[in-house]
């Protein structure tokens, strides 16, 4: 196997995090030792307990494991942390997921002005009715949109790129062969066909609660910015606007009715220093500002060829 395809094994083995695969990565970088290791080796040079180890060496020789990869393989693609098709927004944030898989256009992550949308899977009228005014436009102009495929603002966000013949990303929370919530599977095939689904999850992974607050860390950094549309004030879509701030990304909200408990979230963020939106030239007149920085972000990481112990920390 290349370093590819043994880093993709690796990420599907019973216990292999994140922060392992790095351990892993840290000591071995063209993973030629790690396959050759005895369980005493794992447990020692990672520090893990008996059983951990245990099922990380049976799973890195399990013949099953590896035909399961292979099979995937053959109905989806995957990139990791060495291709060069790898999101280059994506290595500049903490965390950076090390392998995704993806179905579509993989391109489209090269594609700028990309802008997160986000916000309630419960949305008022008010806030589709906000939704048509300002992301149309947008879409006209080029713009590509990420979201999470999830019910509410995120399926109308992608609706509407699809709809005005544009460009959207969703990051799934969950394997492909478990497409949720399962109202979408109309927007997922539609998706696949023309536009790009990623996940970090192997496609037989059934989406976990704590897989949700993890994607949202792809969502936001796949774009220069985040727009949440409406939120509860204490709401999850809370956490991308976190993660979006602590990758240096822009934020955006849209007001609402200080009787709306729906727009408590929006206020709050705008009262927080999030940059009001009222309409689409706000965001335009804002990527003006904001183009040439990230022009030149892209400019480098296209081209300087990154050694991925860097990208890695």
């Amino acid at each position: 196997m290349d370093r590819k395809n043994k880093l993709l094994l690796i990420h599907r083995c019973r216990g292999a995090t994140r922060p392992l695969m790095r351990k892993i990565l840290n000591e071995d970088p063209q993973l030629e030792q790690v396959f050759n290791y005895s369980i005493l080796d794992l447990k020692q040079n990672f520090s893990l307990s008996e059983n951990r180890a245990r099922s990380l060496y049976s799973d890195l020789h399990s013949s099953h494991v590896f035909h399961q990869l292979q099979a995937d393989l053959s109905n989806f693609q995957a990139v990791t942390i060495f291709d060069s098709a790898y999101p280059p927004l994506l290595r500049s944030i903490k965390d950076c997921p090390l392998v995704l898989y993806f179905i579509g256009e993989i391109g489209l992550v090269r594609h700028f002005p990309s802008l997160s949308i986000v916000g309630t899977r419960t949305p008022s009228k008010e806030a589709c009715y906000k939704m048509n005014k300002i992301i149309p436009p947008l879409i006209s102009e080029g713009w590509l949109i990420v979201s999470g495929m999830a019910k509410g603002i995120d399926g109308f966000a992608h609706q509407l790129a699809i709809e005005g013949s544009g460009k959207t990303i969703a990051v799934l929370g969950g394997g492909f062969r478990h497409i949720y919530p399962k109202d979408h599977r109309g927007l997922f095939h539609t998706m696949a066909a023309s536009q790009l689904l990623l996940s970090e999850y192997p496609p037989n992974s059934p989406p976990q609660r704590y897989y949700f607050p993890e994607r949202n860390r792809l969502i936001s950094g796949l774009s220069f910015g985040t727009l949440v549309v409406e939120a509860k004030e204490k709401s999850g879509t809370l956490i991308t606007v976190d993660q979006a701030l602590d990758q240096g990304r822009e934020v955006y909200a849209i007001p609402g009715s200080p009787l709306s408990p729906e727009a408590a979230g929006c206020n709050k963020m705008i009262q927080e220093g999030a940059k009001l939106v009222q309409n689409t030239y706000d965001l335009l007149e804002d990527w003006q500002y904001a183009s040439s920085k990230w022009s030149r972000f892209l400019s480098e990481k296209r081209e300087i060829a990154f050694d991925f112990l860097n990208d890695l920390q």
